[in-house]
C-alpha cells in the first residue's frame, strides 16, 4: 500500500475543509521554516528577501498567505502583477506604495522629485531609474520605522519593467530597516533576469504524502485509493490542481466508478481548467470577469464606470461569487492570479476589443491619459492615425516620467497603427531608441529593421545608424561602432550640426577605448573627418564640443596644439549645465584629458563634478566607471583604504542594478601599488587579452608599478613600451616616467632616452607641478652627476605641490638611493626612512619593502610592519567607516551608498564594536590613509 492510500484512508471521513485559505496547510515544513525565519527577522528590525519560483498551482500564493497571516503585529502590503498592465512604467510601484503617498513630501529633495517624476505628478526631467528605486526604498524603511512591513508581490512576470527594476533595487538594497520584501513568479519568465542574485526558493509539487492528504481533505464523498494514487502521480503534486480536481470532478470519477479526465489539469492546463469553468457562467458575468481582469486591481470606480458603459449590472457578479471565482473582501478580486490570467489570455477578441474601448471611454483623459491610451490601442484593429498620434502622446509622457520601457512599448504599437510609411519609420525610430534606453538591444535592432524601408529622410537616417551602433555597443561588438557613428554623423552635418558633432563625439569616445582595433575607420582618420566637419562651426560649444576639438587635435595634429584646448573643455566641464551621461561615461575622457596635461587638480575636480552629477541624478551606471576614476585618484594620493572604499562600492553597484560585474580588473593599479604580486599578473594577463586597447594599456601600465616596485626593470620596461609606441591619448604620456626609470635601470638608454624626449615636450607644454616634477626626476636619472641632487630635490619640491603622494614617495625612495650609491649615507637614510614611511602607511607593500631593503643598507634596521587598517571590517563596514570618519552623517553616507538611515545605523553599531571604541571621532586614527576629505 502507498504512502498516498495509507493517507486517504486514514483521512477519508474528515472530509472537505472550506476554502484553500481557510483549511490548515498541508506539508511545506521546510517552506514554512524559511518564510517564518524571514518574517522573524523582519519583527526584529531585520530585513529580508525572498523569490518564491514554481510552475502555476505550485502554492506560491498560499505560502505567501500564510506568512502574511502570521505575523500580527507587522503591517502587509501586496499586489499581484496583471498582465493587462504590464507594459504601463510604475503602474504596480504605484500601487504598492500607494498607502504611503503622503510621506513623499518628506523625502529629501531629489528622491522626492523622481518619485513624483514616475508618478507623472511632477513635468520636467525623466528621472533616473535608480533615483526612483532609492526613493522607494527612503519610503518603505521611513514607512517601516513605524511598524515592522512585510510586502508581498505575486505574479513578477507580469509587472512593469519600470516597477520590476526598482523593485529588484530595493531587494537589493535591504539590510536592517525592518522591511521584508516576498516575491512570486513563474519559471523562465523574461522579467525575472531583472532579479537575478537575490534568495530564490523553488516551489514544486507536494510529495506523494502531503499531496494525498491535500486531496483527501479537499474532496466530498468517497475517495478511491487507486483514484487518489493516479490524481496525485498524474498532477505531480500540484496542489491547486489537486484542489480543483477535489472541487469539480465527479462523484462516480472520485469513486473510481467513471475514468478520470485525460490529461489532467496542470501548470497551463490549469488555466484551460478555470476557463471552461468560466464559460458555463452567464454572458454578462463572463464580460464582467473580463472588465475586472482588464482593470488595475483596487481601482473599483473605474471598474463600475466601465461595467456601466457596457451595460453590465453589479448583480452580474453574484454567479462568480458563488462559484468561487470571484471573492469580494473590500474590492472584488480573483479567487487565484491564475484564473486572471486565464480569463484575459482565454477572451475573445472582440468582446476584449471592447472591454477595452469601454476603459477607455471611462478613463480621465487628464489623470490616466497613459492608460486610456494604451486601452484605446487595444480596442483597435486595423490603421488608425488618431490612435496612433495619441499613442505617441502619450509615449512622450512616459519618457518625461522615465517610463522608456513603456514608451518603447507604446511607439511600437504606435508604430502598427500608423497607414503613412515614413511616419511609421520615425516611431519605429523612437522605439528603437527607448529600447536601448532599457539595455534591449535585441528589439532595438528588430525595430529599426522594420524601419528600414521608411528612412528616406537623412537626419532620422543617421538617427538610426546612431541607435543601431549604441544597440551594436551594448552587446560587445564595439570595433565597428566608430565607423558607423561617423558615417551618420557627416550624413547629416550640414543639416543639423549639433546632432551630428554628438554622434562624432560618441564615435571618439569609443575610439579612444578600441583605438588601433577599430574597424572601418582609424583613431588617425576619425580625428581628422572631425576637424574637417562643417558641423563643428559652433558658436556655443558645449564641454562634449570642446572635448571632443581637443582630442581630435591631440590626435590628428599632436600633443602640444591640443593642450589649452584640453585645458578649456576640463574647465568648461565645471561650469556645463547641459551635462548628459548617455554615452560612454565623461569620467574616462576626462581621466584621459587630465593624464595627458598632469593636471591633477583639474582632473581632480573634473572627477568630484561628475561623481556628484551621477548621484545627484541617479545615473548610477555612469557612476561606476566614475566611482573607478575616483578609486585611480584616491591612489595616486596614497589613500589606498579610501581607495579600496570605492572599488568596493562600484562592484556593490554591479549588484544593485544587476549588471554583470567586470571581476577584479579594475582593481589591477591598487593590486599592483600595494604589493600583491599573484593578483596582478593574474588580472593583468586577463586584461591584455581583452577587446580593447585602453584596457590593455591600463594593465600594462598597472604591470609596470608591479614589476618596479620589485627591482625587476627590464620587465617593467617590456610592460610599457607598447603603450609608449601607439601613444594613445592619457595611456600613452603617463607611462614616460616610467619607460625613463625602468630604461636607465635595465641599461635600455635608448628607449630612456626617447621617453625622456617625448616627456620634455609634453611637460614643459603642459606647465603644471605634476609633469614638472616627474620631468626633473627622470632628467635625474639620466644624468647622474652633481645636477642629479638638485633635479631630485626640485622634484620633490614641485610633487609636493600636487595631490599625487605616490610619486612623492618615489622621488625620496630614488633621490634615497643615488644618495647611498654616492656614499652618503647619512643622507641617504632621511630619504629612505622618509619613503619607507610613506609607502608603509599608504599601504604600498612592496615598495616599502624596496625602501626598507636600502635603508637597512645605510645601517638603520626599521622593523617591517604594515599600515594601520580595519581587518576586521567588511568592505561595506569599511566605507561606512571612512565616510563617518571624513565627518559625514548618516543621512549623508545612506544617500552616497544608496542605502537606508536604519541600515548606515546598524553597520556602525556593529563598526564600533569591532574596533571597540564608542564615537565616530575615534575612527580616523583608526583609518589613517583611508580617511576621505570631509
Amino acid at each position: 500500500m502507498t504512502a498516498v492510500t495509507r493517507d486517504v484512508r486514514a483521512l477519508r471521513t474528515e472530509g472537505p475543509s472550506g476554502r484553500a485559505g481557510d483549511r490548515p496547510l498541508i506539508g511545506r515544513i521546510e517552506e514554512q521554516r524559511v518564510l517564518a525565519g524571514l518574517v522573524a527577522g523582519v519583527q526584529e528590525g531585520l530585513s529580508g528577501v525572498l523569490m518564491l519560483v514554481g510552475e502555476p498551482g505550485t502554492g506560491k500564493t498560499r505560502l505567501l498567505a500564510q506568512a502574511a497571516t502570521g505575523c500580527p503585529d507587522v503591517r502587509v502590503a501586496r499586489i499581484v502583477g496583471v498582465e493587462s498592465e504590464a507594459h504601463l512604467g510604475f503602474a504596480a510601484l504605484h500601487r504598492l506604495l500607494r498607502p504611503w503617498s503622503p510621506r513623499i513630501e518628506s523625502l529629501p529633495a531629489p528622491q522626492r522629485d523622481a518619485l513624483r517624476s514616475a508618478f507623472g505628478q511632477l513635468a520636467g526631467v525623466a528621472p533616473d531609474r535608480y533615483l526612483v528605486g532609492m526613493a522607494a526604498l527612503t519610503l518603505l524603511a521611513d514607512a517601516a520605522s513605524v511598524q515592522p512591513l512585510l510586502c508581498v508581490v505575486e505574479d513578477v512576470q507580469w509587472l512593469d519593467r519600470e516597477s520590476a527594476e526598482a523593485l529588484a533595487f530595493v531587494a537589493r538594497r535591504l539590510h536592517a530597516e525592518a522591511v521584508g520584501l516576498l516575491f512570486a513568479a513563474r519559471p523562465r519568465s523574461d522579467g525575472l533576469a531583472l532579479f537575478d542574485g537575490l534568495p530564490v526558493m523553488t516551489v514544486s509539487g507536494l510529495p506523494e504524502r502531503d499531496a494525498g492528504r491535500l486531496l483527501s481533505t479537499s474532496a466530498a464523498g468517497r475517495l478511491d485509493d487507486a483514484v487518489a494514487a493516479k490524481i496525485v502521480t498524474g498532477t505531480g503534486g500540484n496542489p491547486l490542481a489537486l484542489i480543483e480536481l477535489a472541487r469539480t470532478l465527479t462523484p462516480e470519477q472520485l469513486s473510481g466508478r467513471a475514468p478520470l479526465p485525460s490529461p489532467l489539469p496542470v501548470g497551463r492546463l490549469l488555466e484551460t481548467h478555470f476557463l471552461q469553468q468560466i464559460q458555463a457562467l452567464p454572458a454578462a458575468t463572463r464580460t464582467l470577469l473580463l472588465v475586472v481582469a482588464a482593470a488595475p486591481p483596487g481601482d473599483q470606480s473605474l471598474l463600475w464606470r466601465a461595467a456601466g458603459h457596457l451595460g453590465i449590472a453589479a448583480s452580474a457578479a453574484d454567479t462568480a461569487l458563488s462559484a468561487g471565482v470571484l471573492t469580494h473582501h473590500g474590492s472584488l478580486d480573483f479567487r487565484h492570479p491564475l484564473i486572471r490570467s486565464a480569463v484575459y489570455r482565454g477572451a475573445d477578441a472582440v468582446e476584449l476589443r471592447s472591454v477595452h474601448a469601454a476603459l477607455a471611454a471611462v478613463s480621465d483623459p487628464d489623470r490616466d491619459r497613459d492608460r486610456r491610451a494604451w486601452h484605446r490601442a487595444h480596442a483597435t484593429i486595423g490603421l488608425d492615425e488618431e490612435v496612433a498620434a495619441e499613442l505617441e502622446r502619450a509615449s512622450e509622457h512616459a519618457r518625461s516620467r522615465g517610463g522608456h520601457a513603456e514608451q518603447a512599448a507604446f511607439l511600437s504599437r504606435a508604430a502598427e497603427l500608423t497607414p503613412d510609411v515614413r511616419d511609421q519609420a520615425a516611431r519605429l525610430v523612437a522605439a528603437a531608441q527607448a529600447y536601448v534606453m532599457v539595455g534591449d538591444s535585441a528589439a532595438a535592432r528588430k525595430m529599426l529593421g522594420r524601419a528600414e524601408p521608411g528612412l528616406d529622410r537623412p537626419v532620422l537616417r543617421a538617427r538610426a545608424r546612431q541607435i543601431r551602433a549604441t544597440a551594436e555597443l551594448y552587446l560587445g561588438q564595439v570595433a565597428a561602432t566608430p565607423a558607423i557613428l561617423l558615417e551618420a554623423a557627416e550624413s547629416i552635418a550640414d543639416q543639423d550640426p549639433r546632432l551630428s558633432r554628438k554622434m562624432m563625439f560618441e564615435a571618439l569616445q569609443v575610439a579612444l577605448i578600441t583605438y588601433d582595433r577599430s574597424v572601418g575607420v582609424t583613431p588617425q582618420g576619425l580625428a581628422r573627418a572631425v576637424l574637417a566637419s562643417p558641423a563643428m562651426e559652433s558658436t556655443e560649444p558645449t564641454f562634449s564640443d570642446l572635448l571632443l576639438n581637443a582630442y581630435a587635435t591631440r590626435i590628428a595634429v599632436g600633443h602640444r596644439p591640443a593642450v589649452p584646448l584640453l585645458r578649456g573643455a576640463l574647465e568648461a566641464l565645471h561650469t556645463d549645465e547641459s551635462l548628459t551621461e548617455d554615452g560612454l561615461p565623461l569620467a574616462v575622457v576626462s581621466m584621459f584629458a587630465s593624464e595627458d596635461l598632469w593636471d591633477d587638480e583639474g582632473g581632480w575636480r573634473a572627477w568630484k563634478r561628475l561623481e556628484a552629477f551621477d548621484r545627484e541624478n541617479g545615473a548610477l551606471g555612469a557612476l561606476r566607471t566614475t566611482l573607478m576614476v575616483g578609486s585611480m585618484w584616491e591612489l595616486r594620493a596614497g589613500r589606498f583604504s579610501a581607495a579600496g572604499a570605492l572599488q568596493d562600492e562600484l562592484a556593490d553597484l554591479a549588484g544593485m542594478i544587476g549588471q554583470p560585474s567586470s571581476g577584479d580588473i579594475q582593481r589591477i593599479e591598487l593590486l599592483a601599488w600595494s604589493g600583491r604580486e599573484a593578483e596582478t599578473r593574474a588580472l593583468a594577463a586577463a586584461a591584455r587579452t581583452g577587446s580593447t586597447a585602453g584596457l590593455a594599456d591600463f594593465a600594462g601600465n598597472s604591470l609596470a608599478v608591479l614589476e618596479l616596485s620589485l627591482g625587476r626593470y627590464a620587465e617593467a620596461l617590456a610592460c610599457v613600451l607598447p603603450s609608449f609606441e601607439a601613444d594613445r591619448p592619457g595611456t600613452g604620456t603617463r607611462s614616460l616616467h616610467e619607460i625613463v626609470e625602468a630604461g636607465v635601470r635595465s641599461g635600455d638608454h635608448v628607449a630612456a632616452k626617447a621617453a625622456l624626449t617625448r616627456l620634455e615636450e609634453r611637460a614643459l607644454a603642459a606647465g603644471t607641478a605634476w609633469g614638472l616634477g616627474l620631468l626633473t626626476r627622470c632628467r635625474a636619472l639620466m644624468v647622474d652627476d652633481e645636477h642629479a641632487e638638485r633635479l631630485y630635490r626640485e622634484s620633490i619640491e614641485l610633487l609636493g605641490h600636487t595631490r599625487i603622494t605616490t610619486e612623492v614617495a618615489r622621488s625620496h625612495l630614488l633621490f634615497g638611493e643615488w644618495l647611498l650609491r654616492h656614499k652618503r649615507r647619512s643622507d641617504a637614510r632621511f630619504e629612505l626612512r622618509t619613503a619607507y614611511e610613506m609607502f608603509t602607511e599608504m599601504g604600498a607593500a612592496a615598495f616599502a619593502e624596496r625602501a626598507r631593503a636600502e635603508l637597512s643598507a645605510t645601517g638603520e634596521h626599521p622593523r617591517k610592519r604594515t599600515a594601520p587598517d580595519a581587518d576586521a571590517l567588511t568592505p561595506r563596514e569599511k566605507q561606512i567607516a571612512i565616510f563617518a570618519a571624513s565627518g559625514a552623517t548618516n543621512s549623508e553616507i545612506a544617500a552616497r551608498l544608496f542605502l537606508s538611515t536604519s541600515t548606515i545605523e546598524y553597520h556602525l553599531n556593529k563598526i564600533f564594536r569591532k574596533l571597540d571604541i564608542t564615537s565616530r571621532r575615534k575612527l580616523a586614527p583608526l583609518l589613517q590613509g583611508a580617511s576621505r576629505p570631509a
